[in-house]
């Protein structure tokens, strides 16, 4: 419950922050939105420990430094000391994180919202596998086998990619002015990683139940061969919004930027 409360006050002040143009007053609520942001991610390594997802437990942690660091950012942004682009910078970063917050956080903690989605998530997944001939079975609403093998394997909430789509529905809907290739970046982005995100799932179902790699089929599969992949198209698919939104660039080199300048503080 404490967890939940720090996210949901993080994403109303930061929601609060981005749509206040006046500089003092958005940048000392999102510093205050940022450090319940970075409190939040901070409370996750542990959950990630105790189920042995060693990746996740370092990501979320370095996630958490970053808020920490930006919601320092807004800091200095309240004292005068960010002037111009990077004050346009910190605002729209502000903004992207808290539509994208908004997006995928209902999912994550709304039962009703999460159910929904695996659910889907799971059917069209067993229909694909069905349409190339793969005689995959729902069970349970959530569960999928390929009959007659037994066990079977969960969806949860990471099979279903909507961390990734709600942050590219949030960097698209954001950043640039032109409506036309806000579209195309969302287009080639969201729908994309969904219909990438079924074809993993149904490469780590078909490999686990064919033990295409022996009695590490799933682990190989899920662990190393689609996070691979997965971070291999992520970087592919934000290279090809950078070209249809240049401006994302400008972000990105804001937010270098303001790290670099931190040898000259103090």
């Amino acid at each position: 419950m404490m967890i939940k409360s720090f996210l949901w006050m993080a994403l109303g002040l930061l929601l609060i922050a981005s749509i206040v143009r006046k500089r003092r007053f958005w940048s000392s609520i999102g510093a205050l939105g940022w450090m319940l942001f970075a409190i939040h991610w901070a409370l996750q390594p542990q959950h990630y420990l105790s189920i042995g997802d060693v990746f996740n437990a370092v990501l979320t942690f370095l996630v958490s430094i970053f808020c920490i660091f930006i919601a320092f950012f807004n800091i200095q942004a309240y004292r005068g000391r960010k002037l111009g682009r990077e004050l346009d910078v910190l605002h729209t970063v502000t903004f992207v994180t808290a539509v994208g917050g908004i997006l995928y956080f209902p999912f994550a903690e709304i039962p009703i919202l999460n159910m929904f989605l695996i659910e889907a998530v799971t059917v069209h997944t067993v229909f694909w596998l069905n349409f190339l001939g793969v005689p995959a079975v729902q069970y349970q609403t959530y569960f999928i086998g390929i009959a007659p093998n037994i066990p079977l394997i969960k969806m949860v909430l990471a099979c279903t990619g909507i961390e990734s789509m709600a942050l590219f529905a949030g960097i698209t809907l954001i950043v640039g002015k032109s409506i036309e290739r806000k579209f195309k970046a969302f287009m080639i982005s969201v729908p994309v990683i969904y219909a990438l995100n079924i074809f993993r799932n149904m490469f780590i179902i078909v490999a686990y139940h064919g033990q295409w790699f022996g009695v590490d089929s799933f682990f190989i599969a899920h662990d190393v061969i689609s996070r691979i992949g997965s971070t291999i198209a992520l970087f592919l698919i934000a290279y090809a919004v950078i070209r249809i939104l240049p401006e994302l660039m400008d972000v990105v080199a804001g937010v270098a930027q303001m790290f670099r300048d931190l040898r000259g503080v103090g």
